[in-house]
């Protein structure tokens, strides 16, 4: 990576990440990078409302590849001593998205001055945290007959500037699950002359490991138990109403949908059994991210051919990504690259991107460019 480059890219991963934006609100995040590009490349720039993509053409006969950075935040408040540090109040960029965005833009200006034999999308994605930026982008896909499509993310505990890549999952699907339930509000003192829900939700939080069991599951299911609210602050009165907000998360999206099946079911049952209304609502939706090895080997050769070091990954992150969206459409993978085993963990207060590891991501890039 040439270092005029190297420089233009560290200052704009600090400029991001002095102005932190959250889901669908990266007004500014968008409009910078935007402007970023216009000024240091020649690349065709398109506006597509809350995202943008950028082009770089070679030749209406040659390949259509992509690559995929996000630039949302977190509310999370900026705690750690740093120039570049945040400057809204309970917002900053505590999972790398400002990296992610910065090293993209980097290996846009290399592509842009020095060319490539494909045509090169640079997807510049929002919303990723709460799943439904690349719902909204996935038709990026198919309009631009994008044959692969590659992208990577930042992560702490692997070695510093190491690429870590799977076949197969590299990520689980996952979906926030509430589940509503309400009967009718009676004196504290005769609870008996009301239906509290209280019982009937226990009884699902009791069910859950039956659920989950490794036993009834071909591969990791989990259901994490977000909040429990019923009743009201009000001593004098019995429970009538109340939500048990659930995290369902499997490796497999099949064994998801059964999961939340069997919530459902069991939860009706109860309804029925205790005479409750019961309704269910879902958001934070991802799917599984499922790898291409095909895509996954190219990771690999580009490792090879850039001498960066390649950790083959034992299992797939519980974590989600929307990612798996656009690998749904076409062929693609994601890899990560370490920030170092003992430095702070993304979404964490002591988190910040690491800088060492934009040039690792941009020579990554550039190597798959090649290939």
């Amino acid at each position: 990576m040439e270092q005029k480059n190297l420089k233009l890219t560290k200052n704009l991963r600090h400029e991001l990440h002095m102005h932190p934006e959250l889901s669908n609100e990266e007004v500014w995040t968008k409009q910078h990078l935007m402007d970023f590009l216009k000024t240091y490349t020649q690349l065709e720039i398109v506006d597509r409302g809350r995202w943008f993509y950028a082009v770089y053409r070679a030749g209406k006969d040659k390949k259509n590849i992509a690559f995929r950075a996000d630039f949302d935040a977190l509310p999370i408040e900026e705690t750690i001593d740093v120039p570049h540090a945040s400057k809204f109040t309970g917002v900053s960029h505590k999972c790398g998205h400002d990296g992610h965005s910065a090293c993209l833009a980097g290996f846009a200006l290399e592509i842009d001055q020095k060319g490539a034999d494909k045509n090169i999308f640079f997807l510049f994605q929002h919303a990723e945290e709460t799943g439904d930026g690349a719902v909204q982008c996935v038709s990026f896909i198919k309009e631009n007959r994008i044959e692969e499509i590659f992208a990577y993310h930042n992560m702490s505990g692997m070695a510093l500037n190491a690429v870590h890549v799977i076949d197969g999952t590299a990520h689980c699907a996952s979906k926030g699950m509430t589940i509503h339930m309400e009967g009718t509000p009676a004196h504290a003192s005769q609870p008996e002359d009301g239906v509290n829900p209280a019982f009937a939700m226990a009884k699902i939080i009791e069910a859950i490991p039956k659920f989950t069991s490794p036993k009834k599951n071909n591969g990791m299911v989990l259901c994490t138990v977000v909040q429990v609210e019923i009743g009201e602050r009000a001593f004098g009165v019995a429970a009538s109403k109340g939500n048990l907000l659930l995290t369902i998360r499997a490796l497999y999206e099949e064994e998801l949908e059964k999961l939340q099946k069997n919530l459902e079911d069991f939860s009706l049952a109860l309804s029925t059994q205790y005479g409750l209304k019961t309704s269910f609502s879902y958001n934070d939706t991802f799917p599984e991210t499922v790898n291409h090895q095909e895509s996954s080997d190219k990771i690999r050769k580009a490792c090879q051919n850039k001498g960066l070091q390649v950790v083959e990954m034992k299992e797939a992150f519980r974590a989600s990504e929307d990612f798996g969206y656009y690998l749904k459409e076409t062929r693609g993978a994601i890899c990560f690259i370490g920030n170092g085993k003992d430095y702070p963990h993304i979404h964490t207060v002591q988190y910040d991107f690491r800088d060492e590891i934009i040039k690792t991501a941009v020579e990554l890039f550039k190597g798959l460019a090649e290939l």
